[in-house]
């Protein structure tokens, strides 16, 4: 977990663009198929997606997620297990995230008008879910806390040697 704002931008920027950069590649794959137009489809949705996960990272769902997580679920044995903390944390954040990203992508592809909003959210939604989830946990999670641990251990070299 990042100790300082130095760690947290470094971790968040990392998980944040490579997230965005995933859904995003799945998300226009799901809409316009394999084309060759793909990665020039992906690449135009990627800044303006990733501006506002970083901002909704830092300002509503990664604190709402971490305070839900330390008040509500994280009990003696999770603290015990480290390594449960982070899966915790991950997993409402996933949720959070999918959950305004989600509404996100409806309104970027004008879909929010119309009389099947709920069902068109409720699909986009779900097929987020079942995307955002394993791609975090198994691969965006644990090469962003890899960074991290990278940055904290030279951090502490750097600390022994003064």
């Amino acid at each position: 977990m990042p100790r300082n704002l130095k760690e947290e931008v470094i971790f968040t920027a990392i998980m944040a663009g490579l997230m965005v950069l995933g859904m995003t590649a799945y998300n226009v794959s799901l809409s316009e198929g394999f084309s060759s137009g793909l990665a020039l489809s992906i690449l135009k949705g990627y800044p303006l997606g990733l501006l506002v996960a970083i901002i909704l990272d830092l300002i509503v769902v990664g604190p709402i997620a971490k305070r839900v997580a330390f008040k509500y679920i994280i009990n003696d044995y999770i603290r015990n297990h480290g390594a449960l903390i982070g899966i915790t944390i991950s997993v409402l954040m996933i949720l959070g995230m999918v959950t305004f990203m989600s509404l996100f992508g409806i309104a970027v592809e004008g879909e929010l008008s119309g009389n099947h909003i709920l069902a068109i959210y409720g699909h986009t939604w779900l097929f987020n879910i079942l995307m955002a989830l394993p791609l975090q946990l198994l691969i965006v999670g644990p090469i962003a806390r890899g960074v991290l641990g990278k940055v904290q251990g030279s951090s502490a070299d750097v600390e022994a040697e003064d």
